[in-house]
């Protein structure tokens, strides 16, 4: 293992003497969990940030940490550039022609230099190419394009998903996070709305808010249906229609829908869903370094895009249970105008939010910046490590001063100081402000395992990706009902029932009109789970619905389908302007129901288990509902924290004697100061002493304190003898120190780094109910909403 491979350290690269201009050699390694306070790269351009940011992704891939990282430039592309062979013909598709016409060489000669550099590159800071073959296997890498199918394309508007419970159980970020969708969505309209006064932004977010609190998520077009025929009747104390008359309503859905129509737009509803946790694992639960590329969008769909990424990335972290180690990493490549310092974008309140809230989750965001002074200084007083390069302005300087001063939390800021080494930085030259250390550092940052193309156009992004396809998944295809002759009944509504049957109607999607509905035995129950053993003790509310014929078998329960709403969101009526199909008469009696209900409670009991997954290694077991693959991800994470509480337990541990022996370095050192400033002053005394008997010779005259020279050489030779005991008392304990370092990291490098949780055999575990664990609440008559499809045949509609 080379020296800068050490468990949950980045290494990004070396330490630089300013005053001397080189390259010193001791390490910069970085700790991993600092992130989880943020981290800042300022610099402008040319000063090498960018370099700085792949090196990060690198290193967090190597440490199997997740990355999203959005590229508004088209650079971070280059992290997919990384060629374990390092031969010619991996560099030959991506170097410049442009850059060989100008050389007067042809693309094969010119590859084979690049491809040589980077070898020497690599070499000269210790890296080879088995290190990025290492990183190329521990993560999956891919380029996603929103709103283009370059790379892989994410559907953003295809859905606006609720978020999780955890999230609107917090109202006030519940409240932040509907607006920031409203305003997003407006956004892409150019329509610049304030959430307090405009009719827009308070209609779309009174929708937002709507649906999701029944747990309903909506599509663009249900979004639209839902403007002009909002699901409510009324805004505040006022009907919808006197705070928001129908045609204008209208035509703010007519906008959105000639945006829907737009040539080109299509490719903002294709690929994978908007989901930060599939950006960050592959199905397999394999981490997944994840550039999103949004060089080729206006500036209206990057804010729009953005907003809506943060938006789910903060209902995803605040889903993940508690953490001090490092989860994942957000990295944006360039901040401005996504957190001014003024202006309200939606993108700045999800940032602020995400500073201030992400790191209890492990979440670590490292955002990059040339323009220090166009970002907001709250956000800025919440990161705690800085990453200074080269500045443009004096105005950035002072801007970047006190940014630094605010984050020292009121400790000591010598501004002089760091005004004489910012001055100083130069290319690939940083300082890194670190509040987890005592002193900050000037490094030189190390050659990245990536080649650096530079930007990479959308044609060379398609070329890159078709080696790294991405699987989307297949959306589901909805059951189609039975055809049924339908009845259409007059202002009477549904058939008349005895009082005892209690009757039901699943709620239509947003903007459904003119339903049909079918009847269906619906039944509740709560089914518990007990283990003693895996302390599992869980009740899971079952609600299905089963189709009524008139056959001998009235309701087949096997055939049921769950429904994945509350109880409580089912409605008491329908919708006025439905049809109803025909009710079979076993649904009109009571009895029927009797039956249904006891053999709802042996399929109950036949059918629904509770399977857990179990690692014998980490000695875990899934939790009640967790996939395999979001156990794996569990997993991963949890082997971290296990491994970061050791090392810190190992470095508690070496602590005392480490700080001892230093203490007794600095003794050591001052005494070898005096004991060095006592000779050269004996050396002058002695000097003159010699001087002056010399000239008394010469000039034949006897000096007194002649007879004192060997005196004087005596005690020289004694200063002498005195300082090198005190430069092998230095070196001593110099050795010392290096050996219980090295005993340190001996122990550190010992700790079990094996496990894998993405090979990691697991047991699956069963539950089933037992007897008296099946409660059933009701069974009842459901109407279930369905429209006609392009061919003719009934689909759900809900």
């Amino acid at each position: 293992m080379s020296d800068y491979e050490k468990l949950g350290l980045f290494y990004l690269g070396k330490s630089y003497d300013l005053a001397q201009g080189k390259r010193g050699e001791d390490l910069i390694l970085y700790d991993a969990k600092d992130l989880t306070t943020h981290a800042m790269i300022i610099g402008m351009t040319g000063s090498g940030k960018t370099g700085l940011g792949i090196a990060m992704i690198e290193e967090a891939a190597i440490d199997r940490i997740p990355v999203i990282a959005v590229d508004p430039k088209g650079d971070l592309t280059n992290v997919l550039l990384t060629f374990p062979d390092l031969g010619p013909q991996d560099f030959r598709p991506w170097v410049s022609a442009e850059e060989a016409a100008a050389r007067g060489i042809s693309l094969d000669t010119l590859a084979e230099h690049t491809a040589g550099v980077w070898r020497k590159g690599l070499e000269e800071w210790g890296q080879s190419g088995e290190r990025i073959r290492r990183l190329r296997e521990t993560v999956d890498m891919t380029i996603y394009t929103p709103g283009s199918t370059a790379g892989a394309p994410i559907s953003v508007l295809r859905s606006f998903a609720p978020p999780p419970p955890q999230l609107r159980d917090d109202s006030e970020l519940y409240r932040e996070h509907i607006q920031a969708t409203a305003s997003s969505v407006l956004g892409l309209l150019g329509i610049d709305a304030d959430p307090l006064t405009s009719r827009e932004h308070v209609l779309i977010a009174t929708i937002l808010h709507h649906a999701w609190d029944q747990g309903q998520a909506l599509d663009i077009a249900g979004l639209i249906r839902a403007i002009t025929e909002p699901p409510f009747r009324s805004i505040g104390v006022m009907d919808v229609e006197s705070f928001f008359p129908s045609k204008e309503r209208f035509a703010l859905g007519m906008r959105l829908n000639t945006l829907l129509a737009a040539p080109g737009f299509d490719a903002w509803l294709q690929g994978e869903p908007l989901d930060t946790g599939r950006f960050l694992y592959t199905d397999a639960g394999k981490p997944r370094i994840a550039v999103i590329s949004i060089a080729h969008l206006g500036d209206r769909e990057r804010m729009f895009f953005v907003s809506m990424l943060l938006g789910d990335m903060m209902s995803w972290m605040r889903a993940q249970p508690g953490t001090g180690s490092l989860r994942a990493l957000f990295y944006m490549d360039e901040l401005f105008g996504y957190m001014p310092p003024l202006a309200n974008p939606p993108s700045k309140t999800l940032l602020l939010t995400l500073l201030k809230q992400a790191r209890a989750f492990g979440l670590g965001l490292v955002l990059s910046t040339q323009n220090p002074v166009d970002l907001d200084y709250k956000g800025l007083s919440n990161i705690g490590t800085w990453f200074i390069g080269r500045l443009q302005t004096e105005r950035d300087k002072l801007r970047v001063m006190d940014g630094l001063e605010g984050a020292a939390g009121g400790g000591p800021f010598d501004r002089q100081a760091m005004d004489r080494i910012l001055a100083g930085l130069g290319k690939r030259i940083f300082l890194m402000r670190n509040v987890h250390e005592d002193e900050p550092v000037v490094f030189t940052t190390r050659w990245v395992m990536s080649y650096l193309a530079g930007p990479l156009t959308r044609d060379q992004i398609k070329t890159l990706m078709a080696a790294h396809p991405v699987k989307s998944p297949a959306p589901a295809t909805p059951a189609v009902a039975a055809t049924r002759a339908i009845n259409t009944v007059p202002a009477g509504g549904p058939p008349v029932l005895p009082a005892e049957i209690p009757q039901y109607w699943i709620p239509a999607r947003p903007g459904v009109t003119s339903p049909i509905y079918l009847p269906h035995a619906i039944g509740a129950a709560d089914v518990t789970f007990v283990n003693a053993r895996f302390d599992v003790q869980v009740a899971r509310r079952v609600v299905s619905i089963a189709p009524i014929s008139d056959g001998p078998v009235t309701v087949e329960w096997g055939e049921a389908r769950e429904l994945t709403m509350d109880v409580a969101s089912l409605q008491r009526a329908g919708l006025a302007d439905a049809t109803y199909t025909d009710l079979p008469e076993a649904a009109r009696r009571q009895k029927s129901y009797d039956e249904w209900a006891r053999a709802f409670a042996r399929w109950l009991r036949s059918s629904q288990e509770l399977r857990l997954y179990q690692s014998l290694t980490l000695k875990d077991v899934s939790r009640p509902g967790e996939t395999e693959r979001d156990f794996r991800i569990r997993l991963q994470q949890r082997a971290r924290e296990q491994r970061d509480d050791r090392v810190e337990a190992l470095r508690r541990k070496y602590a005392p004697r480490l700080g001892s022996l230093r203490d007794r370095l600095a003794r050591a050192e001052a005494s070898l100061k005096r004991e060095q400033a006592q000779q050269q002053q004996q050396q002058w005394g002695t000097a003159a002493s010699v001087g002056s008997t010399l000239l008394g010779a010469l000039m034949g005259r006897r000096m007194r304190g002649g007879g004192n020279i060997g005196s004087s050489i005596g005690r020289m030779q004694r200063e002498a003898a005195d300082v090198q005991r005190a430069e092998a008392s230095v070196a001593s304990i110099e050795a010392q120190i290096a050996e219980l370092e090295a005993e340190l990291q001996s122990e550190i490098a010992r700790i079990e780094t094996s496990f894998d949780a993405l090979t990691e055999p697991l047991d699956t575990v069963t539950v089933a109910p037992r007897q008296n664990d099946v409660s059933v609440r009701f069974v009842g008559l459901a109407w279930a909403p369905h429209a006609r499809d392009a061919h003719g045949n009934l689909v759900p509609a809900w």
